[in-house]
């Protein structure tokens, strides 16, 4: 594509992920079995948590689409542009899923993604195999983040569950991806700043 289109189809991008307008490729992962009823209670702690887990989607599709829009290797920006598809069912499966416990999203989306926006680009500038690393270091901190997830979640909120347990997968396997194509392992004080910033985004967005 070209400069202009590139541009378009990020903005269109950034303007349905803000909305709320995205639509999941594949189905939304199912439970085994069902859980039990859940109490309000639970059922805020529930929405809370996969407020979280949107806005980690929203700030993913910022940070894939900017780091795709700098990359010098079509392999490279191909492999941005799958794992994105990929985290786009994320974000229309924890948007859905927060409606049905009659939750919310968080209220700054918007500043959710121009901030992961920008971080993107930072990365994205500094060359492929930085880019690489730090989507492979990201997706290391979110797979833990969702474990800590699975824990925290209700024992009855099995569709929540089933949705966080196949977002880790993907997670899993998007580091992996990074990786293997010559991600740089980035310096311990990136990743503890990277830790930081994450802590500020998921303590602010399990309440705003």
């Amino acid at each position: 594509m070209s400069t202009l289109d590139t541009l378009i189809a990020h903005f269109e991008n950034a303007l349905r992920t803000v909305a709320g307008a995205n639509h999941a490729a594949r189905p939304t992962p199912q439970p085994a079995s069902q859980g039990g009823v859940m109490t309000p209670e639970e059922k805020a702690l529930s929405a809370a948590l996969m407020r979280v887990n949107h806005v980690g989607e929203v700030c993913a599709q910022a940070l894939y689409h900017a780091q795709s829009s700098l990359s010098k290797e079509p392999g490279v920006k191909q492999k941005l542009l799958d794992a994105a598809r990929e985290e786009g069912d994320h974000l229309a499966w924890t948007q859905a899923r927060i409606e049905e416990l009659g939750g919310r999203t968080s209220l700054l989306v918007p500043f959710w993604y121009t901030g992961a926006y920008a971080i993107g680009l930072v990365a994205a500038g500094l060359g492929d195999a930085t880019s690489l690393g730090f989507v492979a270091e990201t997706e290391r901190q979110v797979e833990a983040h969702l474990a800590g997830h699975l824990e925290q979640l209700p024992a009855n909120d099995a569709a929540s569950r089933a949705i966080v347990a196949q977002m880790r997968l993907d997670e899993a396997e998007h580091a992996r991806v990074a990786s293997a194509a010559g991600g740089a392992e980035l310096p311990a004080p990136v990743r503890g700043l990277m830790r930081a910033a994450a802590k500020v985004m998921t303590t602010t967005a399990h309440r705003i």
